[in-house]
């Protein structure tokens, strides 16, 4: 039997590649728009079920605690038995919950079905990028991850507008419904598309063998940066649009849900911001353009702060363009980073990124009871830049004692 390594990797001339590109784009479509959806409906949960704004946000975090479950779980699974298995199933099974939260009128249920949908998401993002990195020529690894992750960020603008302009319009038991039925279609698109794995290497020994490879992650200081600026980018991103809903539907604006959904159309330029990027990065290096990332997020967040709502659009398209092509290649660098066992790596990164979205979605809720969208905002544009003076000298003392 030939090696792993005998076995050219997919460039961007093979079929394959644009197949590997089209299936974990469709997936990670799929995800993003589940993960998200409900982040429109906050102030309409809180008032249909009779819950606080932390008990309605739950309906976001608890789906990313149960994406960091999967994601613990699933990674240590996709070193053993291989990445195709798990995206697969990741997408069919999550769709389910969508045909039965409707059928429900107890918020508790709903928010136990979405940690268990968070559960089932996370087959995608615990294997997708260790596929790339394994099946990708390596030149040509930083665009198909900046691609891939540019339709995390179409996922979730798609997810949410669509599902405030239909809970608008008609209810959002409909709204699930549908993205029910799209989920199913995209199953069935994932499972013709996706190549089989040809350069997949299973990882060997026993099970504490694989949690003591993990931890060893943990070790490693230029991932511990990493996995630290992916908590404070989504910390700070997740924020702002937790808690937009609420400061648009109160005054001086009074929004609509419909009109307040379309402020999600911000994640278009996450699309663009994702490719550029990495296309920008193969030609500057990935830290400035990384580094710039992080500055234009914090800009894009104090921009947000303006009373006027043009003023606060521009400033989400700002955040958007500055997350994206900060957690891109954050994402990209990881993979590179990690010396084996690259999808608990890559999990590990994604832990700390949704650790960041549960904090950004429930635990921020004190300072928006304390001091509104005035202290939201300050305090999310403000911790990006501490954290990115914090890794460049921490960076620097490593280089000195290396």
């Amino acid at each position: 039997m030939d090696n792993w390594t005998d076995r050219p990797a997919y460039t961007m001339r093979d079929s394959a590649f644009w197949k590997i590109i089209g299936a974990l784009g469709f997936a990670s479509l799929f995800v993003f728009a589940a993960m998200y959806t409900t982040q429109p409906l906050l102030p309409l949960f809180t008032e249909e079920f009779g819950v606080s704004v932390s008990s309605s946000s739950l309906s976001v975090s608890l789906t990313t605690l149960g994406l960091i479950v999967g994601l613990l779980v699933i990674s240590f699974l996709s070193d053993r038995h291989g990445r195709t298995l798990y995206i697969k199933w990741s997408v069919a099974l999550s769709v389910i919950p969508f045909f039965i939260m409707p059928l429900t009128d107890s918020f508790w249920l709903i928010l136990t079905l979405r940690f268990l949908q968070g559960f089932t998401l996370a087959g995608v993002p615990a294997a997708a990028i260790a596929y790339i990195n394994e099946e990708v020529d390596r030149r040509s690894v930083s665009f198909a991850t900046s691609l891939y992750i540019s339709t995390n960020a179409l996922g979730g603008m798609v997810g949410r507008v669509l599902t405030g302009y239909v809970t608008e319009h008609y209810s959002w038991e409909t709204a699930f419904y549908g993205l029910g039925i799209a989920g199913a279609l995209i199953a069935a698109a994932v499972i013709f598309l996706l190549p089989k794995s040809r350069r997949f290497e299973a990882a060997d020994g026993t099970a504490r063998q694989d949690m003591e490879a993990f931890l060893f992650h943990l070790k490693n200081p230029l991932l511990l940066i990493s996995f630290g600026l992916g908590i404070v980018l989504q910390l700070s991103f997740t924020g702002v649009w937790t808690f937009l809903p609420f400061h648009l539907q109160g005054d001086p604006f009074g929004l609509s849900l419909e009109a307040i959904s379309y402020t999600y159309f911000a994640y278009g330029i996450g699309v663009i911001g994702s490719p550029l990027a990495g296309w920008l990065s193969d030609r500057l290096g990935i830290r400035p353009v990384r580094m710039a990332g992080v500055l234009i997020l914090s800009a894009g967040i104090l921009i947000a702060l303006s009373e006027s709502v043009t003023m606060i659009v521009v400033g989400l398209c700002v955040i958007c363009l500055g997350f994206f092509t900060a957690h891109s290649l954050t994402a990209a660098t990881v993979g590179r980073d990690a010396t084996h066992h690259k999808g608990s790596a890559s999990s590990l990164y994604l832990v700390s990124y949704y650790v960041g979205v549960a904090a950004g979605s429930t635990l921020l809720s004190p300072l928006w009871m304390a001091g509104g969208w005035t202290l939201l905002i300050l305090f999310t544009a403000t911790i990006p830049v501490v954290y990115l003076v914090f890794a460049i000298t921490l960076r620097k003392r490593l280089a000195a004692h290396a």
